[in-house]
């Protein structure tokens, strides 16, 4: 199986302006061409102080570019060229001083000259302008680089967040530039198309933790990669997200609201309040069935006993039934289920389906995918049962998360947005 890259075919200005976050910008670089896109490095005076063009080169395979006046073009117009045909303009890091000079349109150096130069809607294709600001805790608070960073925002710029924590001067605060491979999942999501712009999704992801006592409890293997994998494709495709987890140890998608659960009743809590605000619910997480009835308060002691001890079970509450029998009440939210099954896939989503009344159920063979980082699904609706990807191979679980998405979109076309929803983009 091939690898996935997320920007194949993607040209890509990458710019450095001055700052000790440089050092982070070989990693990005690296990932970015890892991820498939083709990019050309412009650096400023500033940033050649904290590395050096020649790393960059041979990172990118492509001379780096530092001189406005560089001969090297036939033009002599390298602003210009940079980003004609273009995917986006990256600078990380964004120092403040060269935010500054964007929200005043100044274009002194060659990096400032290109951002300025770019197509950003006159005429031709956008080029879009993705900003990853670093700097010392009290410049990123100062009122004058608020004003900035708001006026380069209302420019055009997408301006993405700060990171808190230890910085070289000592100090401690907001401003750390992102990590690479968060910048990397925001380029993605900027340049990506939005179908379901103004949509709201509320999704579940991972097992169910049943506790026995305050050592053991009943679970499953699910590793919740899939569910994790839909929230950030949706929020890809231009969704708010909002993400109810059981346990497990993986990082929240970026732009994505999640909430922690432990048990089958806390999912349940979480959910059913915010079932009425959004437009799909996605029932991706592998709940629990039973419970025990009771909890010990106390770990179960062994003590030479030979007898294993017994309890009782109590059946868990359906979480996907309680959100479809509200949607058939108000129209919403879109109910899509998951059906882990070892057998019979077709069969027993089909009868998941009708069981649940809902209009999508996504099937999958469990045992062959928990905690793998590929899939393949079945999706059964009324009308039949489709394969994805078409091919039935396997296929990595982002990979299928954006199909499921494009699927979905297409469902939804002709649905109205939630009362609470926006209007789509």
């Amino acid at each position: 199986m091939n690898q996935r890259q997320d920007l194949a075919g993607r040209r890509v200005v990458l710019g450095l302006s001055g700052g000790i976050a440089c050092y982070k910008s070989a990693e990005l670089l690296r990932l970015l061409v890892k991820a498939g896109a083709t990019v050309q490095v412009v650096m400023t005076a500033g940033a050649q102080r904290f590395i050096t063009p020649e790393t960059m080169q041979a990172l990118s395979g492509q001379p780096v570019l530092l001189d406005t006046w560089d001969a090297r073009e036939p033009n002599v117009m390298p602003h210009i060229n940079l980003t004609r045909g273009a995917d986006a303009v990256l600078v990380a890091p964004a120092s403040a001083d060269f935010i500054a000079r964007l929200a005043q349109g100044r274009a002194e150096d060659l990096l400032s000259l290109t951002c300025l130069a770019r197509p950003w809607g006159v005429g031709e294709q956008p080029c879009p302008l993705v900003l990853a600001p670093a700097m010392n805790r009290e410049m990123w608070a100062h009122p004058a680089t608020r004003r900035n960073v708001a006026q380069v925002q209302a420019d055009g710029a997408l301006v993405l967040g700060v990171e808190a924590g230890a910085q070289a001067c000592g100090e401690v605060g907001d401003g750390r530039m992102l990590e690479p491979p968060a910048i990397v999942e925001e380029l993605v999501a900027a340049l990506s198309p939005r179908p379901l712009a103004g949509r709201r999704l509320l999704i579940t992801a991972g097992p169910t933790f049943e506790a026995i006592d305050p050592v053991r409890g009943i679970t499953n293997l699910s590793s919740g990669k899939m569910g994790f994998a839909i929230a950030r494709a949706a929020r890809e495709a231009g969704a708010e997200v909002t993400l109810v987890a059981g346990p497990v140890h993986l990082d929240t998608p970026r732009g994505v609201r999640r909430i922690d659960v432990r048990s089958a009743l806390q999912m349940l809590e979480a959910v059913m309040p915010l079932a009425d605000e959004h437009d799909v619910f996605v029932a991706t997480a592998a709940v629990a069935d039973w419970r025990p009835a009771s909890l010990s308060a106390h770990k179960i002691k062994k003590d030479g006993k030979k007898i294993a001890p017994t309890f009782e079970l109590s059946e868990n509450p359906d979480i996907l039934a309680a959100v479809s029998a509200r949607s058939r009440e108000r129209g919403a939210p879109y109910c899509v289920g998951f059906a882990a099954e070892s057998e019979q896939l077709e069969r027993h989503a089909r009868e998941k389906l009708l069981r649940k009344r809902v209009p999508l159920i996504i099937g999958n063979l469990g045992p062959a995918t928990f905690g793998r980082d590929d899939n393949s699904l079945l999706l059964v609706d009324a009308q039949g049962a489709t394969p994805l990807p078409v091919d039935g191979q396997a296929t990595d679980k982002l990979t299928l998360a954006r199909l499921l998405m494009a699927d979905l979109a297409d469902r939804l076309a002709s649905r109205p947005l939630s009362p609470v929803s926006g209007t789509p983009e």
